[in-house]
């Protein structure tokens, strides 16, 4: 069953249910829900409008299908890698129990169970399409065109997410592309895909169906990963190319042939080549769900990315008694992934609190109602095979913010505990130090199964802890997560060579 992206509520509050709350939500995946159960714990009455599925992109169309769609396909993998299991590991993958798997995961694209988690915090939901009438007003539109009018006393969030971007290239319209919506809800294995983009979504997709039985031939401009080391990048295209992937780095489609929609696309390269594939799929970027919510009748621009303060407050809204509209997740275009979104709704849910019940925002058990991990320490994970997780900055970002840095590199085989993992363990780790404070600025580890070792970076990084006390904290032997060890030792040798220099 699809749960709810929250964490534990307060006990459910009657709301008033008269067209008047004190908090409007517009949006009900994993950001709105976020901010509206903190809402809802500080006391205040909240209305959370959905125009689609309660549970957003993220539970049925993004985060959870895809990850339930590749694990079968890297648990597979993995199994391979070690002697006495490999042996065990016969035939192909059982694309209809991955698909079973899948769509009990998104509960079969029903999101009841997630209205009734709304209702059960005491918020009301409201069904259709919300629109911003000026500060403070929200008209929700049903399918049947019935209109009601909402009123807001103290805040509205828009978290309505983003959705893909598809290139004006010529014969897009008759090729019928896949986005991620279909890369991930499609029960049919194409013999032949083609992956356009090498960013999160494109590697992701790509790992995935060629995992499932697909020829997959990945498409990219510039290197994979591009916002993270380049190493990374490097690992997993080898990690594909070793799975039977075709990846094609420093090429641009340039047009799409599809005359019979259920024949295959023809599709033309910068170079003038051509290739055939029964789907093509774009991971060509993302634009916000901000273009029909009515930005325009309090002086933003419809379609725009909100720019957003530290308690995600957007700060060039139209005032009527000033702070009052918020952006949150997506919308606000400061870290697009689920995790973050979530993070500045918590965030933003107590400052909305705080400021409704007068209290100065650094008041309270938690300090100070502001957001600073979704710009400095922002983590992510992608599930390919080898997975490749982040957080923090690169070595060309944290000098280019005029850090003084030193790198530490080191593969994952000086750790026996990889070995032990998977016979032959291919990885590898960089840590990114502020040689001037001696903190870690980022971390990047690229490697089977790295993504469960990446909260420990992301706290290493977040609560800047100094690498002489990170030095103390030993990881168990023999676990992969034994890296760390190693990588504090090489940079201690490291700043002692320099020093004896």
């Amino acid at each position: 069953m699809s749960e709810p992206h929250t964490e534990a509520h307060a006990a459910p509050r009657t709301t008033e249910g008269n067209g008047t709350y004190d908090v409007i939500v517009l949006g009900a995946g994993p950001v709105g829900q976020n901010v509206a159960d903190r809402a809802r714990t500080a006391g205040l009455s909240v209305a959370v409008v959905e125009r689609e599925l309660v549970g957003g992109e993220c539970s049925y169309w993004a985060c959870v299908p895809s990850k339930a769609l590749l694990r079968p396909v890297i648990a597979i993998a993995d199994a391979r890698r070690v002697d006495g299991a490999r042996q065990a590991v016969t035939g192909r993958l059982d694309t209809g129990a991955v698909f079973a798997r899948r769509n009990r995961y998104v509960t079969d694209w029903d999101d009841s169970g997630q209205a009734l988690w709304v209702k059960s915090i005491g918020a009301d939901l409201f069904r259709g399409q919300g629109r911003l009438d000026g500060p403070r007003r929200v008209t929700v539109t049903r399918d049947d065109g019935a209109r009601q009018t909402l009123v807001a006393r103290h805040a509205v969030a828009v978290a309505t997410g983003s959705r893909p971007v598809l290139p004006d290239i010529p014969g897009m319209a008759e090729a019928h592309p896949w986005t991620n919506r279909h890369g991930t809800d499609s029960s049919t294995v194409p013999a032949r895909l083609v992956v356009v983009g090498g960013g999160g979504v494109g590697v992701e997709m790509a790992t995935l169906w060629q995992g499932l039985g697909s020829q997959v031939t990945l498409l990219a401009r510039r290197r994979l990963l591009p916002r993270m080391e380049s190493f990374a990048g490097e690992l997993v295209a080898q990690g594909l190319a070793e799975a039977g992937a075709d990846v094609r780095i420093g090429v641009q489609v340039t047009a799409l042939r599809r005359p019979d929609a259920a024949g295959p696309v023809t599709v033309t390269l910068d170079d003038g080549s051509e290739l055939e594939a029964d789907e093509i799929l774009f991971a060509t970027g993302r634009a916000p769900n901000t273009d029909d919510i009515g930005l325009e009748t309090v002086g933003l621009t419809p379609g725009s990315w909100l720019d957003v303060d530290t308690t995600c407050l957007v700060e060039d809204a139209d005032g009527a008694g000033g702070a009052w509209l918020y952006g949150l997740g997506d919308v606000n275009h400061r870290a697009l992934l689920t995790h973050e979104g979530k993070y500045q709704a918590r965030t933003a849910g107590d400052a909305i609190g705080a400021r409704a019940a007068g209290r100065p925002l650094d008041d309270g058990d938690w300090g100070d109602h502001a957001t600073t991990a979704d710009q400095h320490a922002v983590a992510q994970v992608f599930f390919t095979d080898p997975e490749a997780g982040a957080v923090g900055l690169t070595a060309e970002q944290a000098a280019a913010a005029g850090h003084r840095v030193e790198t530490v590199d080191l593969d994952f085989d000086a750790a026996q505990g990889a070995n032990l993992y998977a016979d032959g363990y291919t990885g590898h780790a960089r840590l990114v130090v502020d040689v001037d404070r001696d903190v870690l600025l980022g971390v990047t580890m690229v490697g089977s199964g790295v993504s469960e070792l990446l909260h420990s970076a992301t706290i290493a990084v977040a609560g800047e802890v100094p690498l002489k006390r990170l030095r103390h904290a030993i990881a168990p032997f023999p676990t992969v997560s034994e890296i760390w060890v190693f990588l504090v030792a090489a940079y201690r040798r490291q700043r002692a060579r320099g020093d004896a220099g």
